[in-house]
């Protein structure tokens, strides 16, 4: 396992609540984190099938055109109800062509919920896959999860996504409720970056 011996990298997305997310985890390690948007990249086309796959796509294609070490981050909600739908697709759900659209993709959700009569509780989880890159091409890979269930109607504005309508196990706020402290400490993204500060990054613990 490759450990990270440098201090600073790019994270592999454009999503301004992952870019929150992942400096504020990294920054107590003296990890700075710039974003692949601050760099002028673009983002290449998420064509995999799984979290890995799409995590390693864009992790290699930053690190490749910065230079530097790259992060990715691919996750999404599995609904069980549904299959495991919307999984890899959660932000296709949310896509519209004036931009990504979160509540009508939950109230998405909902509707599908509604329509197959689901039992509740309604569980699902979070999905977080880190892949951290480096320009030479090699990778280590980092998987989180979390599990809940889906609430109704929709409850707080303190996260992003598909955050106020899940509550995960053993709480009575969803992660759209829940301080932003907390939900770091527990989130997916939290349980995949704990992996990986055991790996790759233990040296700056």
């Amino acid at each position: 396992m490759r450990r990270l011996t440098e201090t600073k990298i790019v994270l592999a997305s454009h999503n301004k609540g992952k870019l929150r997310e992942i400096a504020a985890l990294l920054e107590p390690l003296g990890v700075s984190v710039t974003s692949a948007a601050a760099l002028g990249l673009e983002e290449p086309d998420e064509t995999e099938d799984t979290f890995e796959g799409n995590a390693r796509l864009k992790a290699h294609f930053a690190a490749k055109e910065s230079g530097l070490p790259a992060l990715s981050d691919d996750s999404g909600l599995e609904v069980d109800a549904l299959g495991g739908d919307p999984g890899v697709y959660t932000a296709d759900w949310a896509e519209t062509p004036d931009g990504r659209d979160f509540p009508m993709a939950m109230e998405k959700v909902h509707n599908l919920l509604e329509a197959k009569n689901a039992a509740t509780p309604r569980t699902a989880r979070f999905v977080c896959t880190l892949c951290l890159a480096w320009p030479d091409g090699h990778d280590e890979i980092y998987r989180g999860e979390v599990s809940g269930q889906l609430v109704w109607p929709m409850r707080g504005d303190l996260g992003f996504g598909f955050d106020p309508v899940f509550m995960p196990d053993g709480e009575t706020v969803t992660f759209g409720e829940m301080d932003p402290d907390k939900k770091h400490g527990m989130s997916h993204r939290a349980v995949a970056f704990a992996k990986m500060l055991k790996g790759a990054l233990s040296q700056h613990a």
